[in-house]
């Protein structure tokens, strides 16, 4: 089968779409035939990492994808043959402390879809049957591919951890990434207020059509003291900075007195300068957030059908062309999910 495969650490030139071998099946296993997969920065950090990983070499990448049930294992009761999936790119053991809590994505053993095994960008993958879910009635393939991994990360983000409300003010850091439009959408559907920042204005533009009350090019405004004019100096209840580096202390500074910073991520820097006289004083609350559970992966799925949310798609690719798909995202050009759309199933 053809598959979009990692042959070395480096460029997009490491990039290639070359034959493997179909996985076969475990007896709890599904293998699925692909329609749809969608780019993530993990997949660059594989491919930046594959020593340290340990992976064997082509690996096939990959987190999210979305196509229909090839095959299931003997004892493979929850799907068959022919139904329509997406799946939960989550893997973990089971059986650890935190599985058990059902806080899978604290799993001892966590890992994701091609990060720590064989992926989705490929004409055939296999995944343990608890990760596979229907896919959303009404959802494209492209649509469905597109959801799994930024939206989870966001509503635990959101809904776990920072515990929004409506009516709350939340500021979100770098608009244009598959996570950020997701926190967007989910927050605007619940009823907060949401300002963004990104140094592009196209991208400005875009996040203000999909709802947010006011935008901010960082490269020309302080974000810190804007949050604070647009506020009556109050601050926002809630941050997500997945960006760290040097927006972090800017983060402390947009808060309000006992407000709520969530992270899931550090694409400008993860040692940031940080003031802990400003958290202690002000009470502030700094929350980590990996994916999320199981529970939290099927309320997000049962949110977005009931509310209406899809993903926003920036480009769709042929599979064949996923070098191109990586050098978009690594470029920082997308506004929303890149995705690779596997022709010859359709």
């Amino acid at each position: 089968m053809k598959a979009i495969a990692i042959t070395g650490q480096g460029g997009v030139d490491k990039i290639q779409y070359i034959d493997v071998e179909r996985p076969t099946l475990g007896p709890r296993e599904v293998l699925i035939e692909t329609r749809a997969v969608a780019l993530n920065h993990l997949d660059i950090f594989v491919r930046n990492n594959l020593d340290t990983l340990k992976l064997a070499i082509p690996h096939v990448a990959g987190a999210d994808a979305a196509g229909v049930v090839a095959e299931v294992g003997n004892d493979v009761k929850t799907v068959k043959a022919g139904d329509r999936v997406l799946i939960n790119p989550g893997l973990n053991c089971g059986v650890c402390e935190f599985c058990q809590a059902g806080e899978q994505s604290l799993c001892v053993r966590f890992g994701i879809m091609g990060e720590s095994c064989p992926g989705t960008f490929a004409e055939y993958f296999k995944v343990p049957q608890e990760n596979v879910h229907p896919a959303p009635e009404g959802f494209s393939w492209e649509e469905a591919a597109a959801l799994p991994l930024v939206f989870v990360t966001a509503w635990r983000m959101l809904i776990t951890k920072a515990e929004i409300k409506p009516g709350e003010d939340i500021l979100i850091l770098g608009i244009g990434g598959g996570v950020s439009t997701a926190v967007l959408q989910i927050v605007k559907a619940i009823g907060l207020r949401a300002f963004v920042t990104s140094s592009s204005d196209d991208k400005l533009q875009q996040a203000r059509k999909l709802g947010a009350d006011a935008v901010i090019n960082y490269k020309t405004q302080d974000f810190a003291r804007e949050i604070r004019g647009l506020t009556d100096r109050r601050g926002v209840d809630v941050v997500v900075d997945s960006v760290g580096g040097d927006s972090y202390a800017k983060s402390l500074a947009s808060l309000v007195k006992g407000g709520r910073l969530v992270t899931c991520g550090a694409t400008a820097g993860a040692r940031p300068q940080t003031d802990l006289q400003r958290i202690f004083w002000n009470q502030l609350s700094v929350f980590g957030s990996t994916m999320g559970n199981r529970r939290e992966f099927t309320e997000m799925l049962n949110f977005v059908c009931k509310r209406g949310v899809k993903p926003v798609i920036d480009q769709v690719f042929p599979l064949a062309d996923g070098a191109h798909a990586f050098a978009r995202m690594e470029e920082g050009k997308q506004f929303g999910k890149i995705v690779l759309k596997v022709d010859s199933n359709t």
